[in-house]
């Protein structure tokens, strides 16, 4: 606002100013024109809760359970739940402290992995045939005490050597019989009478094992 006072111009904007400051004043502190200065609202933010402990102690050394060492002591703790491994055998095996082995078993997350070991192995055979394995290394002792039996029937006493010498001799291979053959075929044309094949049989095996001071590198 401009007005004229004894032929001069008289600025009101001082005026003007004033009225601003007082207005200002007036307000209380947490507002500024043109700037908002309230504390933003605390939003509560939930901490996520933390995992369980995937890991075991084995010899002083905190390991994974997923690692290649963790695994394998599920896979015999779950042994050991079927009964093949003894909990000193365990123990013996990974080191594994009577402290330790507490911890182990009130372990929630080690408890879980073992149920799941053990589920598996029951569902693909690994287990039974891991314990009908177990039972079968008697049975050589019980068939030797059979042959050795003097007062037994003698067609038993056969029985049983013949079952230990199967038993003795299961991991022989026969050479000849698995050996690969050559097949040599020849077609001359379509017809079935043009097509010629020759069987050279198994190829010949060293009789001898190669020398390796002989041998040439």
């Amino acid at each position: 606002m401009i007005r004229r006072r004894h032929g001069k111009l008289e600025d009101v904007s001082l005026h003007l100013t004033l009225i601003n400051k007082i207005a200002m004043t007036t307000t209380p502190d947490q507002f500024v024109t043109g700037f908002d200065l309230k504390e933003p609202a605390t939003t509560t933010t939930r901490m996520a809760k933390p995992k369980s402990d995937d890991t075991v102690t084995l010899r002083g050394v905190r390991v994974s359970l997923k690692s290649d060492v963790g695994a394998g002591l599920i896979t015999d703790l779950s042994r050991n739940k079927e009964r093949l491994f003894s909990d000193q055998q365990v123990c013996e095996k990974y080191g594994i402290t009577p402290n330790d082995w507490t911890a182990i078993t009130q372990s929630k997350a080690i408890r879980l992995a073992v149920n799941a070991e053990h589920e598996r192995r029951m569902l693909n055979n690994d287990a039974s045939r891991e314990a009908a394995a177990k039972e079968f290394t008697k049975a050589p002792a019980v068939l030797g005490g059979i042959l050795e039996d003097q007062k037994a029937n003698p067609r038993h006493r056969i029985e049983a050597a013949k079952e230990l010498r199967a038993t003795a001799r299961s991991g022989d291979e026969k050479a000849g019989d698995n050996a690969e053959r050559v097949v040599v075929t020849i077609n001359l044309g379509s017809a079935p009478e043009d097509k010629f094949v020759f069987d050279c049989g198994p190829s010949k095996q060293n009789k001898e094992p190669p020398d390796g001071e002989q041998e040439r590198w």
